[in-house]
């Protein structure tokens, strides 16, 4: 017994009629067999359209962020940059320091890396709005 199957009928354009006969040359394919996968096909896509609607806010929201992200980074770097060379062009013309100043210069970086270190461990930070502090952010 054959499957139960409900006749359509359509009308298509010139060309695309006869991309359809192209198709259906082949003895095992028939058209109604390439237009039924064609029609599932698209409404297999349709189910795309419901995943951007699903996660497209949400995708957009992280793309925002990212470029919030990448902006932040950029401005603490160029702020580094600056205080950097503003660091070296105040020093330029020091005297070579000594043994001892170099050892303290080492410690007190030291001292700052752990710093760092631990501030970020604890997820504090020392500008924006996360320290509850007067940071603008």
């Amino acid at each position: 017994m054959k499957p139960h199957r409900i006749r359509h009928q359509f009308l298509l354009e010139p060309e695309l009629s006869e991309k359809l006969d192209n198709l259906s040359r082949d003895p095992s394919t028939t058209k109604s067999a390439v237009v039924a996968k064609a029609v599932e096909a698209f409404i297999e896509r349709r189910g795309e359209n419901e995943l951007d609607r699903r996660y497209g806010m949400r995708l957009d929201r992280l793309s925002r962020d990212l470029t919030h992200v990448r902006r932040d980074v950029e401005m603490t770097l160029e702020s580094l940059a600056l205080f950097i060379r503003f660091s070296i062009t105040l020093h330029a013309h020091t005297p070579v320091p000594d043994k001892s100043t170099q050892a303290i210069a080492q410690e007190r970086f030291d001292k700052f890396v752990e710093q760092v270190g631990r501030q970020i461990a604890s997820g504090k930070r020392s500008l924006g709005k996360d320290n509850g502090g007067g940071g603008e952010g």
